[in-house]
C-alpha cells in the first residue's frame, strides 16, 4: 500500500510533497482526489490542441499550436486571467469603490511526477495525462484525450410509459461503458419547457433508474426528468454532464402495437431472424396542408407533430425486438437525431439512403450482435437504368415510349441494398433490400420498370458479392396483390398484355415481356387486407418477400385488429404514428 501511496504522490506538484508527518501525507492525497480537471484535447494530425478549466466559476477555454512551447501556453494564460482581473478593476472604479491593489501576474505552472515541466517543451508533449496545472493557489489534474460527450439532449416531448433516449455523442469513449443515472423532481413543474437549474435554488430530485434507456411511469406525469451521464471508456472516466427533461405528458393509453409485443417479448433464436419493414410517415408529408385537411382531418393535430409520433414509433420499433428493421418514409433528421440513438440504444445499427432530390429515404437498421455489416450497394434506380450496361436490353425495350421514359426517369426512387454476415457463424451472408416505389395509384407501369431494374441490380449484387445469399425484399412498394410488380415478384414474368403497361393512357403505354432476374419469391405475409388505412383508402402496398428455397416463415405477428385501426377512424390517429402497418415476421434461415 506505501508503494501505491508513493506512486500517487509523484503527481502533486513539488511543493506539496514537502511533508513532515503522516496527517499531513494524508491530507495531500486527499487533495489530490479533490483536484478539479484541466481536460486537454490533443489528436495527432491537427495543429491545434484545446485547454480547458474553470477557476473561481468561470470557464476558461483556449486553443494553442501543439508545436508551440509550453511557456508561451502558460503566459497566455497568465495574461489572460492578469487581464480579467484588470477588467474587475475597472468595474470597481466606476461604481465609486475603492479599488484593491494592483494585480499581480498570476504564476502558472505545469508539473508532470513531482518535476515542473521545462517551458521549451513542445505543448504536443507537455500536457500528459496525469500532469497537474498550477494556476496560483488552484490546481488541476490534467486529462488529456478524456472520454467526452460532444452532443447531449434529451427528446423534446415526454410521455409516460414510453422510453426516454437520449441523443448522445461521445469522443475518446463508448456510450455502452458510461454510467447513467436518472432524477424525478419531488415538486411537479407547471411549465412545459425544459427548465435551467439556477444555483442556489436548485430543486430536490430523487433518483429513479438507471441504464441508457428509461421508462417514466404515469405516476411521473408533470414532473421532469434530470439525466447524469458520465462518460467513460473502460476504466477513464470523463466530465460528467446533467442534461434537463420537459415536464413529462400522459401517454395515448393503449396502442394499435401493445397487443403485437405480446409475440415479439424476447429475440427471434439464431438461426431465425426477426424483420420489420415499417412506413413510419415523413414528417415533410405529414405536415403539409393536404395531410391536415384532406388526407387526415380525422386526425388531431397535435398527434401528427413529429415530437409526438417520435414517442410512439420508437416504443413500437422497441418493441419487436427485431434483428433487422427496414424502415420506409425516414426523414434525415429523424435518422440522426432520434432513431439512430434509440435503436443504438437497443442493440442496433443503421444505415441511411436519401432519395434523390428529397430529405426523406430508406433507413435498414441490424442487431449487432447477430449481424455485422459487409456492404452497400444502394442505387438511383433511374440513374442506374440509363448508366448500368446490365439495364441495357431493359431500356432498349422502354424506348419504344419516349413519354413513359422520361415520366421514369424523373423519379426520385432509390434502392437500399445491405449484405450482412452472420455474427455467430462468419460466412453465412443475407442480402437485405429495402425500396419504397412511385406513389401515384395509375403509376403501375413506373413501378413495373423500377422493380425490374431493382431485381436485376439485386441478382448483380449476389453474385458478385455474396453468391448462395439469401434475399429479404421488403418496402413499401405502392402495389395491390394483383398489380403487375406483385406478379413480377411471385411470378417472375409480367406478360406483354398486363393492363399495368397502359395505366398512364395511351400517350404512355407501353409493351413488352418483363423478365424477373431471380427465381419466383414469396411473400411473408400472404396478402393481407390492407397494411395502408386512410379515411378515403385502404389496401395492401407493404411487403416483406423472400426466397422460399432458402428461407421459411416460422411467425408472423398478426396485424392489428379493424377494430384497433378504426378506433379513431383511420390511419394516423392519437394511438398509431403512421397510416401504414409495420410487417413483422420471423424467418428461419437455413444455416
Amino acid at each position: 500500500m506505501f508503494n501505491r501511496l508513493s506512486a500517487a504522490l509523484t503527481l502533486l506538484p513539488r511543493r506539496l510533497l514537502l511533508i513532515s508527518s503522516p496527517r499531513t501525507l494524508t491530507g495531500a492525497c486527499r487533495l489530490l482526489g479533490r483536484m478539479n480537471p484541466a481536460v486537454v484535447r490533443c489528436l495527432p494530425g491537427e495543429p491545434k490542441l484545446t485547454i480547458s478549466f474553470s477557476l473561481y466559476g468561470s470557464h476558461k477555454h483556449m486553443m494553442r499550436d501543439q508545436d508551440e512551447p509550453l511557456g508561451k501556453a502558460l503566459a497566455r494564460i497568465s495574461h489572460g486571467l492578469n487581464k480579467s482581473q484588470g477588467k474587475a478593476k475597472k468595474s470597481k472604479k466606476k461604481k465609486g469603490e475603492t479599488p484593491g491593489e494592483a494585480p499581480v501576474l498570476t504564476a502558472v505552472k505545469l508539473y508532470y511526477n513531482g518535476e515542473e515541466v521545462s517551458g521549451m517543451s513542445l505543448n504536443s508533449e507537455a500536457w500528459r495525462d496525469g500532469a497537474v496545472l498550477e494556476v496560483g493557489d488552484v490546481e488541476y489534474s490534467v486529462r488529456r484525450n478524456t472520454p467526452t460527450l460532444t452532443n447531449a439532449e434529451l427528446p423534446a416531448s415526454l410521455l409516460a410509459e414510453f422510453p426516454v433516449c437520449p441523443n448522445l455523442e461521445i469522443e475518446f469513449g463508448n456510450l455502452e461503458d458510461c454510467e447513467f443515472t436518472w432524477y424525478r423532481e419531488n415538486a411537479p413543474n407547471t411549465s412545459t419547457e425544459a427548465a435551467v437549474e439556477v444555483e442556489g435554488q436548485d430543486s430536490e430530485w430523487t433518483q429513479v433508474g438507471c441504464g441508457r434507456v428509461h421508462v417514466p411511469s404515469i405516476q411521473d406525469i408533470g414532473y421532469r426528468l434530470k439525466l447524469r451521464c458520465t462518460p467513460k471508456d473502460g476504466g477513464r472516466s470523463g466530465l460528467p454532464k446533467e442534461l434537463l427533461s420537459t415536464a413529462i405528458e400522459a401517454g395515448p393509453g393503449v396502442c394499435t402495437f401493445d397487443n403485437r409485443h405480446a409475440y415479439t417479448l424476447k429475440e427471434a433464436e439464431w438461426p431465425s431472424v426477426r424483420v420489420v419493414s415499417y412506413n413510419i410517415l415523413a414528417d415533410t408529408y405529414a405536415q403539409t396542408e393536404l395531410s391536415k385537411t384532406v388526407l387526415y382531418p380525422y386526425c388531431a393535430p397535435y398527434a401528427l407533430q413529429l415530437d409526438y409520433r417520435q414517442n410512439l414509433i420508437k416504443k413500437e420499433l422497441a418493441g419487436y425486438n427485431a434483428d433487422i428493421i427496414c424502415l420506409q418514409e425516414v426523414d434525415k433528421g429523424v435518422f440522426v437525431n432520434s432513431l439512430t440513438p434509440a435503436l443504438d440504444a437497443f442493440g442496433l445499427d443503421g444505415v441511411f439512403r436519401t432519395k434523390d432530390r428529397q430529405h426523406e429515404g430508406l433507413a435498414t437498421f441490424y442487431r449487432r450482435s447477430k449481424l455485422k455489416l459487409l456492404s452497400s450497394h444502394n442505387i438511383s434506380l433511374s440513374e442506374a437504368l440509363t448508366s448500368d450496361p446490365i439495364h441495357s436490353a431493359l431500356l432498349e425495350n422502354l424506348s419504344a415510349s419516349t413519354a413513359l421514359k422520361q415520366n421514369i426517369l424523373k423519379r426520385s426512387t432509390v434502392l437500399q441494398v445491405s449484405v450482412l454476415e452472420d455474427v455467430t457463424k462468419p460466412g453465412r451472408k443475407v442480402c437485405v433490400a429495402n425500396t419504397h416505389l412511385y406513389w401515384l395509384p395509375k403509376g403501375g407501369s413506373i413501378r413495373l420498370v423500377q422493380m425490374g431494374v431493382a431485381l436485376q441490380h439485386l441478382n448483380h449484387v449476389i453474385n458478385e458479392v455474396a453468391p448462395g445469399a439469401p434475399l429479404i425484399f421488403c418496402g413499401d412498394f405502392n402495389s395491390h396483390p394483383d398489380s403487375g410488380v406483385f406478379q413480377l415478384l411471385s411470378e417472375a414474368l409480367v406478360p406483354l398484355q398486363h393492363a399495368d403497361w397502359s395505366s398512364l393512357g395511351p400517350e404512355e403505354s407501353c409493351s413488352m415481356e418483363l423478365l424477373s432476374a431471380l427465381p419466383p419469391l414469396l411473400s411473408a405475409y400472404g396478402q393481407p387486407a390492407y397494411t395502408n388505412y386512410v379515411g378515403g383508402f385502404h389496401g395492401c402496398l407493404d411487403y416483406i418477400f423472400i426466397q422460399p428455397d432458402s428461407m421459411q416463415v416460422e411467425q408472423v405477428i398478426p396485424l392489428p385488429s379493424h377494430q384497433e385501426v378504426t378506433t379513431y377512424e383511420a390511419l394516423p390517429s392519437v394511438a398509431h404514428p403512421s397510416d401504414h402497418i409495420a410487417l413483422i415476421c420471423d424467418l428461419r434461415w437455413n444455416p
